[in-house]
């Protein structure tokens, strides 16, 4: 019994010594786990608050920092309402803003009255003073004349500029702020500038007039684009601003020109003004600044497959057609345009089989023929009878490719150029007559067909007015048989599946010196 016992009370006490030595161990490691869980979230709690002073003195300072760009950010263009469909943008939804000088009026206003339609349109020419008023059947051709407002409050440190520069930049501004009614679009323009309306339209009613849009393009010279943006709209060549812009523009322009006064021109003080507001440049390749001296051939001839929307630097470039003045070259431009304004200038080849001859129209304006097969890919390209900004003979001066006019006398295209346009109703045909411009050329000894037999060239063409309502696209044309001694007769029409393979047979024609 007392042997039991003892074994009894021995289990007793080991169990009970077992039990205080997992206790004593066991004890330290809760404390130690509590410990660092606490400190873990002290730290925890000291970060996240530290973070939130500093976030919240990093953010006071960057407002600070921004608050006057922030100012001038338009307010955001909720769109329309489906409710009440848009209806289709015509002329009188557009107002012109016009720069001109009084220096230079009496001649420019020429130009002003060849695009102008009284009737239609509306908009102000903002001189920088006062000129003599004309006669007033001369007035009533012409835009309502404004004088702009002051602007010697305004900075300008450019050396090499001219402080007008400022005063143009206001125009859209200011003609905003006469309340013209029911406007989608402010179109700026200088008075050197020739417009097709028509086509102007046909651009803009691409796009939602109540957002935020800056249409133009940029300038041909590449050095200009370099020097200012090629994100720049030129306004020689014309821009547009919807009319939510303009607004948004004219609440904050005379602070954002304070900001700039080293810029040179007007272009790039509302370029500058537009990349506040986070506007970006929608380019339209129509808009023509024509950085260029010479002749305007070489570009016209190769338009690009877009609506032709306006011409500028009348003053600088040589008359479009030869032997008139400028004046008389657009009066006779604008016979075909208010024939097929949609086809002005829009660049259709072809080929005659019979004499291995190369035809490009330019609908409207000239026909060159080529001896030989020309592929279409080389006279897309422009050729190169102008010189760059700088008056060099530089081909890579230009912001697009071209090439040199030939100076093998058999590879120089003969051109002929338009002499009139009419439209046959019966028909529902326009018919263009082209006459070549004779110069003096070098004997050609290649044994073919001489175009210089050839005294006109007679075009057949539908208007259509919905041209450019579809994928854009070339036209394409035929030369069609004739019995006319001394004429080349070609059929414009829309491109289709035979023409195509046309051409691809009449590419393996070769002519070479």
């Amino acid at each position: 019994m007392k042997n039991h016992r003892k074994v009894e009370e021995s289990f007793q006490w080991d169990q009970t010594t077992k039990k205080h030595s997992t206790i004593s161990r066991t004890f330290p490691r809760l404390i130690v786990c509590s410990i660092f869980f606490i400190s873990i979230l002290s730290l925890f709690y000291t970060l996240r608050f530290s973070n939130a002073s500093s976030s919240s003195n990093h953010q006071l300072n960057i407002s600070r920092t921004i608050r006057v760009i922030d100012q001038e950010l338009p307010p955001p263009v909720s769109s329309p309402q489906k409710l009440n469909p848009v209806t289709e943008t015509i002329l009188h939804h557009i107002v012109f803003g016009i720069a001109a000088s009084a220096r230079f009026w009496e001649q420019r206003k020429k130009y002003i009255k060849l695009w102008w339609m009284p009737q239609q349109m509306r908009g102000i020419v903002w001189l920088d003073k006062a000129v003599k008023n004309g006669s007033s059947d001369e007035d009533r051709l012409l835009p309502p004349v404004n004088i702009s407002g002051d602007t010697s409050k305004f900075k300008y440190k450019n050396s090499k500029g001219h402080r007008s520069a400022i005063r143009i930049s206001r125009i859209v501004s200011e003609t905003l702020r006469l309340g013209f009614e029911d406007v989608r679009w402010f179109v700026m323009g200088d008075d050197d500038t020739f417009f097709v309306p028509e086509n102007l339209v046909r651009v803009l009613s691409k796009y939602d007039h109540n957002q935020l849009y800056y249409i133009g393009s940029s300038s041909e010279s590449h050095l200009q684009n370099i020097n200012f943006s090629y994100g720049m709209a030129y306004g020689g060549g014309g821009f547009a601003i919807s009319y939510p812009l303009a607004k948004a523009l004219a609440k904050m322009q005379d602070r954002c020109i304070q900001r700039y006064p080293g810029l040179y021109g007007s272009d790039d003080r509302i370029h500058a003004c537009m990349a506040e507001m986070g506007v970006p440049l929608t380019k339209e390749p129509g808009f023509h600044q024509y950085d260029v001296y010479g002749s305007l051939l070489g570009l016209l001839s190769a338009h690009p497959v877009a609506p032709l929307i306006s011409i500028h630097h009348l003053d600088v470039v040589e008359p479009i057609f030869p032997n008139v003045n400028r004046v008389q070259a657009l009066q006779r431009l604008k016979v075909p345009i208010n024939l097929d304004s949609a086809a002005i200038m829009q660049q259709s080849v072809c080929y005659d089989k019979t004499r291995s001859w190369t035809v490009s129209v330019a609908w409207g304006y000239a026909v060159q023929i080529y001896r030989g097969i020309f592929s279409v890919r080389e006279l897309e390209m422009t050729a190169r009878t102008f010189l760059n900004w700088h008056k060099r003979a530089d081909y890579t001066g230009f912001s697009f490719n071209t090439r040199p006019v030939a100076k093998h006398a058999c590879q120089r295209p003969f051109v002929f150029y338009l002499s009139n346009a009419l439209y046959n109703k019966n028909t529902n045909q326009t018919a263009s007559e082209y006459a070549q411009h004779r110069v003096p050329r070098s004997e050609c000894n290649w044994k073919m067909a001489d175009p210089s037999r050839i005294d006109k060239v007679h075009v057949y063409k539908k208007p259509d007015p919905h041209l450019w309502d579809k994928a854009p696209r070339r036209n394409c044309c035929r030369v069609l048989p004739t019995k006319k001694k001394g004429t080349v007769v070609v059929d414009v029409g829309v491109c289709g599946e035979d023409d195509v393979i046309e051409l691809r047979r009449e590419r393996g024609f070769s002519c070479t010196p």
